[in-house]
């Protein structure tokens, strides 16, 4: 099954909390800090497999996430990391943060792309020691790794996009001119995927081509089948757009060679713009006049035009060689440009995450936030100073302020995640 579009969820491993440890030594009375810092968590990668050539494994498979990393431990000793996740896609996938649509990472070359990043690990009670602050009995918790949605798009690497309207020639072209062996019949829409064929031109160059299946009027807009293969032809640096000229089928080659490039631009102005070669199929079936007359059409619009025989192999010969000679002078395959979330916009978006609610039940004041579980793993509420540090922590986060917003006195009640204190200005 072919399958080009997907959407999947990714959630990259936390960072493990630091520890908070004391030296407990033979003939030392009273050790110093030694907790360890936690594990940085595993980042997700995308990476190309030339194995791959549809997305259909994320049909059945849509949550992905990495290892987090360990906590830290006794005697200075850091968590271990988390390992990364690879996650292997065909070559030509494109990478969009679902909720945005920027593309995060254009799969293409063979070097592994991190797309989510691994949370910190949290610094262990070792670094808080101070000349009037020895025994920290507190350490910081690690930091979330990156959650996201992502929208997975293949668009094929391919040199030359077959365009044209279903039934036209392209499948025996492309059978005719490299190895690709797509199903061939006389009747519309006998492509439902694309297909890539290598065409060696000499000892020196070769190309790769895709079959596009049959685009038809209103493509552009969801008609037909051409809709779900136009965006296949983006990265093609020619389009070698096939006409039936013979006009077996009693359509006019002029209107469907226009009606193609009307879809092609709805689609994408850019796309229209690429060069174009036509070649004007069926010749064995078309008369002297009616090639001439749709050869002087094509020239007249600025397109180089090429009378073949697909299945005659009549001109396809010439066909290629121009092809290739135009390639020679095109730029490489397209690829798309990577917008990746910065450290920056990574910061807001944690902050953004730090959410919480405050309910007031019977002089209660109850704090729901999820990123305050992690924080009192890591504090001693029995000791002073980590108390004051869990305070810190608070106002940082505009808990304090909201609290008093709410009313909050001297005194009051506050609980989080079942641990209750006195509320202190």
């Amino acid at each position: 099954m072919f399958i080009d579009k997907a959407t999947i969820h990714v959630r990259a491993g936390s960072g493990g909390n630091g520890a908070v440890s004391f030296r407990r030594e033979k003939y030392i009375a009273a050790g110093g800090p030694d907790g360890g810092d936690g594990g940085k968590g595993g980042d997700i990668l995308f990476a190309a497999d030339t194995n791959l050539s549809s997305l259909v494994d994320f049909r059945y498979k849509r949550k992905y996430a990495a290892e987090n990393g360990e906590n830290g431990g006794a005697k200075r000793c850091s968590g271990k990391s988390g390992k990364d996740l690879v996650i292997r896609v065909p070559r030509g996938t494109v990478v969009r943060e679902l909720e945005t649509g920027r593309i995060l990472a254009d799969i293409s070359s063979d070097e592994p792309v991190v797309v989510a990043k691994g949370g910190r690990g949290g610094a262990g009670n070792q670094h808080f020691a101070t000349s009037t602050r020895q025994i920290p009995r507190f350490a910081k918790p690690g930091k979330p790794g990156d959650e996201l949605d992502l929208s997975l798009e293949l668009k094929l690497l391919a040199d030359v996009g077959l365009v044209g309207f279903p039934n036209v020639g392209k499948s025996t072209l492309i059978s005719v001119v490299s190895a690709a062996k797509p199903t061939i019949a006389n009747y519309h829409f006998t492509t439902l995927t694309p297909v890539l064929g290598v065409v060696k031109v000499d000892d020196r160059q070769n190309f790769v081509m895709a079959d596009i299946p049959g685009l038809i009027e209103g493509a552009s807009e969801g008609i037909g089948l051409g809709h779900d293969f136009l965006r296949h032809v983006e990265r093609c640096r020619l389009i070698v757009h096939v006409v039936d000229v013979s006009g077996m089928e009693g359509r006019d080659p002029k209107e469907d060679f226009l009606a193609i490039n009307r879809e092609l631009a709805n689609f994408s102005e850019e796309l229209v713009a690429r060069p174009q070669i036509v070649a004007g199929n069926k010749c064995d079936m078309a008369s002297e006049e009616q090639i001439n007359l749709f050869r002087s059409f094509v020239e007249g619009k600025g397109y180089a035009f090429y009378p073949i025989s697909a299945a005659t192999r009549k001109g396809t010969r010439e066909l290629i060689g121009a092809v290739a000679s135009a390639l020679s002078q095109l730029p490489p395959v397209k690829q798309f440009e990577a917008q990746p979330i910065s450290d920056e916009e990574r910061r807001l978006r944690e902050a953004a995450d730090r959410k919480f609610t405050i309910t007031v039940e019977n002089g209660v004041y109850y704090v729901e936030a999820d990123f305050l579980e992690s924080l009192l793993m890591t504090v001693n509420m029995e000791d002073y100073e980590s108390l004051q540090y869990f305070q810190r922590m608070l106002r940082q986060s505009g808990i304090i302020d909201a609290l008093e917003e709410k009313g909050i006195e001297e005194g009051d009640t506050v609980s989080i995640f079942g641990f209750q204190f006195d509320f202190v200005k």
